[in-house]
């Protein structure tokens, strides 16, 4: 299923991540796009915060990649710096098969559709 949400403002980011998130199945994901400063992580501030997770744990993980939030509740992934060679070493599909919810930031740098 796909969604497209336009939102004006950080709050109104995360006030939609946050209903999301708590409408999302056990290993979901969900795929973040857009421009630097478009608001991806802001968007993964307000989604854990949707789960009872402290939206001050979360930071832009473009460093490490991935980020675990919730005791694995959340797996936050950042793409922005990746290859699509290296983005297929990380095994991303493995994250959700344990229930968590996956967010990916830079998801067009995925080589192939998520399944």
């Amino acid at each position: 299923m796909t969604r497209q949400h336009r939102t004006a403002s950080e709050t109104e980011t995360a006030s939609v991540a946050a209903q999301l998130a708590r409408s999302l199945a056990p290993g979901s994901v969900v795929a973040l796009t857009g421009d630097l400063g478009a608001g991806k992580t802001a968007f993964v501030r307000g989604f854990v915060e949707g789960l009872g997770v402290d939206p001050d744990e979360v930071t832009s993980p473009t460093f490490t990649v991935i980020q675990e939030y919730g005791g694995g509740r959340v797996f936050h992934v950042d793409l922005y710096r990746l290859t699509g060679e290296e983005v297929d070493d990380l095994g991303l599909e493995e994250l959700p098969e344990g229930g968590g919810l996956v967010c990916i930031e830079w998801a067009e740098r995925l080589p192939r559709p998520f399944s």
